[in-house]
């Protein structure tokens, strides 16, 4: 999954950044408004953690301008303002959570997991698909019952493939998922960690949608 990181603290910051990047998630940190909007405009994110106090523009500002646009990123505000008049305002120009600083670093893990499964449409903690089960919290995974030891980039294609069954992912899009800016990217690096996941999870897992991307086929009789 990746995350966009709008805080100007550099302290705050670099151990956010590397709390997230420590969980397997793909990270775009930015320090200002502007960059986050320059952010938005060039990449797609499953999510965004926003400061309030930035330097530039007010992060409720950059909030309403997002949803204005009907961008349905889930977005987290993380912020030092604690009134609960402050948390009804962000509430209300369209944030999906509200956590206030200093917070605690699980807590804030366990938030993100859960707008994850929300925008997923999900709200099971643990995600099965046949004889497969995915456990987001403490990234295990087992076949029949059986724990399999996944590499962080196999994780990060799997868990959206298999969080929406029926959905085809693009190859652009999983990507994205993967690498943060930072991050050279490899031109066969999905096709790489498919291959692994179908070696460990089952050759039929995921599928090839030729010229399109890859999915997770619907279970029968399964509504999502």
């Amino acid at each position: 999954m990746r995350l966009l990181l709008v805080e100007d603290d550099l302290m705050i910051g670099e151990s956010v950044l590397d709390l997230l990047r420590d969980d397997g998630y793909a990270v775009d940190w930015v320090r200002s408004a502007g960059m986050a909007d320059s952010a938005l405009a060039s990449g797609t994110y499953d999510l965004i953690l926003l400061d309030l106090g930035l330097p530039d523009r007010d992060g409720l500002e950059l909030l309403r301008a997002l949803r204005a646009r009907k961008e349905r990123v889930p977005v987290l505000v993380v912020t030092a303002r604690d009134a609960v008049p402050a948390r009804v305002l962000g509430l209300d120009a369209g944030a999906d959570d509200y956590i206030v600083k200093p917070y605690d670093l699980d807590e804030l893990l366990a938030r993100i997991r859960a707008l994850l499964r929300r925008s997923a449409g999900r709200a099971e903690p643990v995600y099965e698909y046949q004889n497969v089960c995915i456990n987001p919290a403490t990234r295990e995974v087992t076949v029949d019952g059986q724990p399999v030891l996944l590499s962080a980039r196999e994780w990060a294609v799997l868990e959206p493939l298999l969080a929406r069954p029926g959905m085809i992912l693009s190859r652009a899009r999983l990507e994205e998922k993967l690498f943060s800016w930072k991050d050279d990217v490899n031109s066969n690096a999905v096709e790489v960690y498919i291959h692994g996941l179908r070696k460990k999870l089952g050759a039929q897992l995921i599928q090839n949608v030729r010229g399109v991307g890859y999915l997770i086929p619907k279970e029968q009789g399964s509504a999502q």
